[in-house]
C-alpha cells in the first residue's frame, strides 16, 4: 500500500488517498474471448479509481468443470483507491455488462474477473475471499500472473514459487499483449 501526497501550499486543505496494488484474473470461453478480455482491461482502466499497471499475455487453457470450450486467460495488476468490496462490485458490473450469467458452477462464461490479491490483505467473508482461495492450485491463474507479478507474495510464497510447482499443462501463450493503451502506458 502506498500513500499519495500532493504538493502542499500554504493554507491549502489536503485530502489523503491510499492506493493499493491488486491482481485480477481474467477469463473467457464464450463469444469473442479476446475482445472481451480487451474490453475488461479497458473498462478497468476507464474507472476513475483504477489504474491498470500491467497486462499479462493471453493464454489458451483447458477448462475445469463441465464440458465446455477452452478458455482464454490473463491477469492484470492495478492500483486502486477502492476497498476490496467496492472493487468486487466494479468487477461484477464489468462481467454483467459483458453478458455474464451465473448459471452453472465452473461453467462456461463470457467473462470472469477474479480478485486474486489485494495488497497484503487477507479477506474471508461469504462474498469475498482474498487471496483467491483456488489460485495456488491453478496454472491458468498463476502462469499469467507470474508473467507480470512473479515477485508478489501470496502467504509465505511468491507468485513465481507457486507457479513453479503448479500443473501448467494445457496453458499455452496465445497472444502477447503489447497493443493495449492504458492511463499509465501502452503495452
Amino acid at each position: 500500500m502506498c500513500l499519495l501526497r500532493p504538493e502542499l501550499r500554504s493554507g491549502q486543505r489536503v485530502s489523503v488517498m491510499f492506493v493499493t496494488s491488486c491482481a485480477i484474473g481474467l477469463g473467457s470461453n464464450l463469444g469473442d474471448s479476446r475482445g472481451l478480455l480487451d474490453l475488461a482491461v479497458t473498462s478497468l482502466d476507464d474507472h476513475p479509481q483504477i489504474e491498470v499497471m500491467r497486462v499479462a499475455g493471453y493464454y489458451s487453457t483447458k477448462p475445469i468443470g463441465p464440458p465446455q470450450p477452452d478458455y482464454l486467460n490473463s491477469a492484470v495488476t492495478i492500483a486502486t483507491s477502492l476497498s476490496p468490496w467496492e472493487l468486487l462490485v466494479v468487477l461484477q458490473s464489468i462481467e454483467s455488462n459483458s453478458g455474464r450469467e451465473r448459471q452453472v458452477h465452473w461453467g462456461a462464461r463470457t467473462l470472469d474477473l477474479d480478485l486474486l490479491l489485494y495488497g497484503c490483505w487477507y479477506v474471508n467473508t461469504p462474498s469475498l475471499q482474498v487471496p483467491h482461495p483456488y489460485m495456488a492450485d491453478r496454472g491458468f491463474v498463476l502462469v499469467p500472473l507470474a508473467e507480470i507479478a512473479g515477485d508478489w507474495w501470496c502467504g509465505r510464497k511468491s507468485v513465481q514459487d507457486l507457479c513453479s510447482v503448479v500443473d501448467r499443462s494445457g496453458v499455452q501463450l496465445s497472444v502477447e499483449v503489447k497493443q493495449l493503451k492504458t492511463k499509465k502506458n501502452s503495452y
